[in-house]
């Protein structure tokens, strides 16, 4: 993120999670990823999405997938920051 960028509401409430990580806790976040099956899923509704197939519940489920994968993805930025140090 730059400087001059407007820190999301997410980023901002992560930061005291960013200040009780230990550099190994830090190391295993950022080691953090989907499952085989879980990240077949999510490319199926991935494509099911931009084909305009996805169903209702399908897309419930892809969409909690990608929120789930955003916080992930913030908490690996809190995390690099530790190991940076």
């Amino acid at each position: 993120m730059s400087a001059t960028a407007t820190p999301s509401v997410l980023d901002r409430m992560l930061d005291p999670v960013r200040d009780c990580l230990t550099p190994e806790v830090a190391r295993r976040i950022l080691a953090l990823r989907a499952d085989p099956v879980t990240q077949a899923k999510l490319d199926e509704y991935a494509e099911k999405n931009a084909g305009g197939t996805i169903t209702p519940a399908e897309l419930d489920e892809y969409d909690a997938m990608v929120q789930a994968g955003n916080m992930i993805a913030v908490l690996q930025a809190k995390a690099r920051a530790v190991v940076g140090r």
